[in-house]
């Protein structure tokens, strides 16, 4: 519960994601499907700064067009407050001020970025003090992404996504991302995928049920090489992702034509992340790609996931 010391404002910063690596197991009974992934936490940050309120509310501002985002108790950031203060049995509530970055519907996880930043916010707002593994619980219970985000770095992902294990990796890497100007509903880029391999079912391997990620993929990743990873980078998404937006394709051979050393479908798209060898490919895969007037952002990773920042 809150006291006279509590503070006015506590403000929380947690970062975006990309999917090095996501396969899709067989869909299963109950319309869901477990995965098999490799996050990355990389440097496009949302900034969220909670304020002591009697009621629950959220307000966008930030680089990126915030005006088609929910705000009422649908959006991810105030389920997460609610579900911290039912927890703690706090009886306030949270006025909540978000500053986004991660682009929005495009596959790198914003919505769950902004539900970790929020428990982190409120839990020291609040003076709830239920520490990280128990903040880390709550993330589970809010999406597949959360606990990601509340944790970042570099992390295997099995069940829904969200059942982590750390991976090492080593150094840094540079990320050139180009934003398309529309969003992609997640389900229904799963359900494409589910066509997809109904319609080529004579023509590849099954899906399995419980897929794992390629021992290459983490080998990569520990040696902490651009070059080995660019070769294994995989994404189950990018297929149906690509038939419902076939336009992807050129923004994907454009950006490997001008230096990248692959690029694929970021999650569910329509973000197409770009690997380049390193700063100075990166910033010269950027112009390029700007020349060609698309929107595009530079980030590195890994980085550290949802932290208090000292205003």
């Amino acid at each position: 519960m809150t006291t006279s010391g509590s503070p006015r404002m506590t403000h929380a910063r947690a970062p975006g994601k990309l999917n090095v690596f996501l396969k899709v197991g067989a869909l299963l009974d109950d319309g869901y499907h477990d995965l098999a992934t490799a996050y990355q936490a990389v440097s496009l940050y949302e900034d969220v700064r909670a304020y002591p309120a009697d009621d629950f509310s959220v307000a966008f501002g930030g680089s990126i067009d915030t005006s088609g985002l929910a705000t009422d108790g649908s959006n991810l950031a105030i389920k997460a407050a609610r579900l911290l203060a039912r927890v703690a049995d706090f009886r306030g509530g949270v006025r909540l001020e978000i500053d986004k970055n991660v682009p929005i519907a495009g596959g790198m996880g914003g919505g769950s970025a902004d539900a970790a930043a929020t428990l982190v916010a409120c839990d020291a707002l609040w003076g709830t003090e239920l520490g990280r593994e128990e903040l880390l619980s709550l993330a589970s219970q809010l999406g597949a992404d959360v606990p990601f985000a509340f944790t970042g770095g570099t992390a295997i992902g099995t069940g829904r996504g969200d059942q982590l294990s750390p991976a090492l990796a080593k150094g840094q890497f540079h990320w050139v991302l180009a934003l398309a100007d529309f969003g992609m509903s997640t389900p229904g880029v799963y359900s494409e995928l589910d066509r997809h391999r109904e319609r080529h079912a004579q023509d590849i391997f099954p899906a399995e049920v419980q897929p794992h990620v390629d021992m290459a993929v983490l080998q990569a990743l520990r040696a902490g090489d651009p070059v080995m990873l660019a070769s294994v980078l995989h994404n189950d998404l990018q297929a149906p992702a690509l038939h419902l937006e076939p336009g992807l394709s050129s923004i994907i051979e454009l950006g490997e034509e001008n230096g990248a050393l692959a690029g694929m479908i970021s999650g569910s798209g329509p973000t197409v992340a770009f690997l380049a060898a390193d700063l100075d490919s990166a910033l010269e895969l950027q112009v390029a790609l700007s020349a060609a007037r698309l929107k595009v952002l530079r980030a590195t990773g890994p980085v550290h996931g949802a932290r208090l920042i000292a205003d």
